[in-house]
Order: C-alpha cells, then structure tokens, then sequence
C-alpha cells in the first residue's frame, strides 16, 4: 500500500525528507518526528480536521496482487497481520479492505470537536516492530519459524524475531536496499505483491492470475 504519510504530504503540499533522513540515523524519536509533520502541515492549514485528513487517503490505492495474496493466504488458514508505523485512520480502511485479522499503527490526536492536535500516538516505533510481532506470536501460539514478515524499509528488518524469514518487497530507497543486502534477505523488485509468492511457498506459481486492477 501506499505510504500514508507520503500521501498527507502530498495533499499538503509538505516535504519532511530531512527530518525523515533524522530519523533513519536515530536523531529524533518517533514521537518527534510525527511533531515535526503535523507542524508542517499546519503551517499549510493551521486548523486540520478529522475529515480532512479521511479526504487525503481517498483514491488511495493497494498494491497490485494485494487483495489477491491476501485472499488466497487467507483461503489456506493463515493469519494475516499488519504491524505499521503509517496512519491508524489509513491502515484500518486497508485492514477492513483485506479482511486482515490484526493490525496496528499510529494515529493523531483530535478535540472534541475534530481538529488535529499537534502530537501524534507512537504505538509503533519504526524500529522496534519486535516486541509487537513478539507479542502477537505469543497471543496467538505461533512460534518464530511459521512467521514471515514483508518490508519495503531498512527499518522493517527489526520485525524479524528469532528464526523467522523476512522478505524485502518493492524498497524505493537506496539505504533501503542496502539494508536488506546486508542483512541477506530476499528482496522482491515491483509493485505486484504477486511476486513474493514463490518466497512464501518455494515451487509453487500464484494459483491466479487474478484481476491487474489491484
């Protein structure tokens, strides 16, 4: 799916790549760094509603292959979980879409009456995404072996506990790519979620050519 953030601040008109880059090197907490988007954003629009920001991720799309995937794992009675450092308002529509059975992410504050705070809530740090698939696997008697975690960022290789696997899927960024060389996982090129398939069961093509829409 498309990052959320990305997609605010391209309804804003906002760039934080410097503060991002801050991030990666672990200058500033998570916390912090949602502080910094929502500042630019109000620097825009100083008065931010709860609709606005639903208005933002209209005509967001999902990854190619994804209602596929999704649906066929699903079929084989597999769980199927979202850990993500993106917007709650977002992620939960994406959930609802792949009928997930768990998710988490962060999220804004608002008033009583709608108007975005200036904080965000950090229920997933970026690069701490260990402990919350820890717990799920432990929530739901699932051991480390029978997990395999999907990234697209350097930071997603902290999902992976123990002897599970982890594959790199469609990273844009430079660092990104380096990160998943090092760290020796698969790294799938393209949108199509398809094509981590032969990653998930070695041998075996996708059961479907399915629909290219999505």
């Amino acid at each position: 799916m498309v990052s959320s953030w990305s997609a605010l601040h391209d309804h804003f008109g906002t760039n934080s790549d410097e503060a991002f880059a801050a991030f990666l090197n672990g200058e500033i907490s998570d916390v912090e760094f949602m502080r910094i988007d929502i500042q630019l954003w109000k620097k825009v629009s100083p008065q931010i509603h709860r609709d606005e920001i639903f208005r933002a991720f209209q005509g967001a799309k999902l990854m190619p292959g994804a209602r596929q995937v999704i649906a066929e794992l699903k079929s084989r009675g597999t769980y199927v979980a979202i850990v993500s450092a993106g917007v709650d308002i977002f992620v939960a529509s994406i959930a609802a879409m792949l009928a997930a059975d768990d998710w988490i992410a962060n999220g804004f504050e608002f008033d009583d009456e709608g108007w975005l705070k200036d904080e965000g809530i950090a229920r997933v740090q970026g690069s701490g995404k260990g402990s919350i698939v820890q717990r799920l696997l432990e929530m739901n008697g699932f051991t480390a072996e029978e997990l395999v975690c999907v990234g697209d960022s350097g930071i997603d290789l902290s999902m992976r506990v123990d002897d599970c696997a982890f594959i790199g899927f469609n990273p844009t960024r430079k660092h990104c790519i380096s990160a998943f060389k090092d760290a020796d996982v698969p790294i799938v090129e393209g949108k199509d979620l398809r094509s981590i398939w032969p990653y998930l069961f070695p041998g075996e093509d996708f059961p479907s050519p399915g629909d290219d829409s999505e």
